[in-house]
This record gives C-alpha cells, structure tokens and sequence, in this order.
C-alpha cells in the first residue's frame, strides 16, 4: 500500500503532518508535529513506520495548496542533519561526466570518472552479505543547506554554474543504539556547479557545496526498481528545456543497499539522533546538453510514485567579502 508523509505549516504558524494513501488524498495525521518526531515514536514503539502512522488513525483531510510546505524530513538543530550523495551509480552516467574530465586532456586512456563508473557496473550491486565496491561520496552541507518546496535554491555569487540533478535521496535517522534506520526515499535537486568540475574533478568536491531541494513527500517503504520522471526548466513561464530520467535500481550500477553500507560504515555519520539525507546520482543533466541557466529560471522535477514534485526557482546571492581574523 501506497504511503507518502508531507510536513508544513499552517495558517497559524503551527506544525502538522500529513499522509497520502493511494486515493492520493492528504489527511492529517493526529498528534504529529513533525516526520521525525513520528520516528522517533515508532522506533521507541518497536514499530514501523506505517504502522505508527496507521496507529496514530485518520485525521482530516488538509488541502496541500493552502499551507506553507516544508522539506519532508528536517532536525530541530540544523547542524544534526547531514546531506551528502553519491555519483556515477546510475546506468549511462559517466558519459556526461568523462566528456567533461577527457576535454582537458590529449590522449585517449580513460578517465578516471570511467574507470570508477566501470567499478560500479561490475561490482556495485554484490551479494547479499558481500562487500561491494565504493562508490564516489560528496558532502553538499548541513540541515542549513536543505530549501523547502518552492524557495529559491541560491547559487553563491562565485559559481560558474547552476546545474539541477534530478535524483532519488534516501532519508535515514539514527536510532539512540546508533544503527541507522531507514524513513523512505524523497523526490530531489542535487544543485551543483559543473563548470567548477570540468575544470578539474578534484574540485568536485567544491561543486558540490551547494544548497539542494527536496520535494514535499516522503515515500515510506521501499523505493520501485524502475522510476521514470522528467525533469525541466521553465524560463519566462515556456519550458526551455525538458527530458526524462530514470532512477531505481534497475537503471542504477549500484544497489541502494552498497550505496548504503559504505556511507554508514563511518561512526561519524551513526551518531544518535542524526538526520542523513543522502542522494543517490542521476544520469541526466541540461549542462550535458550545453544548456546555460539562470537567475530566475524555474527548475521542475517530477516521477512517479511521488505525487508532488520539485519545484524551485535559481536565486544567487550576493557577494560577500570573507577575511580572516587573527587573535
């Protein structure tokens, strides 16, 4: 059964949450004041996640259009939220990045982002039990970095680029015995600067410093192998740009179990009471294509099994002068 989770505010300022089932209607779930805390309920409950949702029982039905919308998972301490990701896991995505690395150089032996790709493919997706081969790992921020529904993803003022990532992102808490506990999967856009990285991909970590959107829904339960959206830019209200994406396991190198593992290998990241949103890579870019955005433009992200979708507009900030201070 279909179960999504959706957080915002009302006109009161007060904070709800809500549940679509698979009459894609909104009811408010009694008692939840927010997605985490439910969590945090039903792992002290020993329950699911569903279960609590189906324990707490059926509230009235609340018209998503009229409430302010938050991010579908979110920390009372933003800096207890961790946002980091995964690259070159899905079917198809190291070409995009080895055009990009291989303009750089004269001969024909291959990128490194190729032979980590190559990795993937042939060991990504191991047995269960086994260890597979890592995947490349990003950091884009903390809680502070994640926009809510409809608020500007802001590029700061020295980027080169400002590139959507039409991507999957896996939502994890980590319970009081530090085991990672997996919430659902969320509809995102991985920002990120792709001039930066051509320049050269040991600054794909700079890149990657970026704030970055999720859409409003957490889906509970398990991610269908074979997702298939589209993802846009809209400028001056006509679509510019358009394609399809594809995401699951069925069109990704890695499984989302080994993309799993060797994130939470890391003690670091199984501090209780931490909050991981974790991207899982895609393999369709408007940068690929030679597409320029800008300030203002509109970027639309949607897919089933989600029944809302990205949707966010480029800001850049201002710039701002930064010196170090010496005591």
């Amino acid at each position: 059964m279909r179960l999504s989770l959706v957080q915002y505010r009302d006109a009161g300022g007060g904070r709800s949450v809500a549940a679509i089932r698979e009459d894609g209607v909104a009811r408010i779930v009694p008692g939840a004041g927010s997605v985490r805390a439910l969590a945090l309920a039903a792992i002290a409950a020993g329950q699911g996640l569903a279960d609590a949702v189906a324990a707490a029982g059926t509230g009235d039905v609340v018209d998503l259009a009229t409430v302010t919308l938050l991010p579908p998972i979110d920390h009372d301490d933003p800096a207890h939220l961790a946002m980091t990701g995964t690259g070159l896991t899905h079917l198809g995505s190291a070409e995009g990045r080895d055009a990009m690395h291989r303009a750089a150089k004269v001969d024909a032996a291959p990128t490194d982002s190729m032979k980590m790709f190559l990795m993937g493919v042939e060991g990504g997706k191991p047995a269960a039990g086994a260890e597979g081969v890592q995947p490349e790992w990003f950091y884009k921020g903390d809680g502070t970095q994640l926009v809510a529904p409809g608020a500007p993803l802001t590029s700061p003022a020295f980027a080169q680029d400002m590139g959507e990532e039409p991507e999957i992102a896996g939502v994890y808490l980590i319970d009081e015995a530090g085991v990672p506990v997996r919430l659902g999967f969320a509809l995102g856009n991985e920002f990120s600067d792709h001039v930066t990285e051509r320049g050269n991909y040991l600054w794909l970590a700079h890149s990657k410093l970026r704030p970055a959107a999720l859409g409003p829904e957490l889906l509970v339960g398990e991610l269908p192998a074979d997702v298939r959206g589209t993802s846009r830019i809209v400028r001056d209200g006509a679509t510019m740009w358009e394609k399809p994406f594809l995401s699951g396991e069925a069109n990704m190198s890695h499984s989302i179990a080994n993309l799993e593992a060797h994130h939470f290998k890391y003690a670091l990241f199984r501090r209780p009471g931490d909050v991981h949103v974790h991207f899982f890579g895609t393999a369709t870019l408007s940068f690929s294509e030679g597409v320029q955005t800008q300030a203002g433009d509109v970027f639309e992200i949607e897919a089933a099994p989600f029944v809302l979708p990205v949707r966010n507009p480029i800001a850049v900030a201002d710039a701002v002068p930064v010196a170090v201070k010496v005591l």
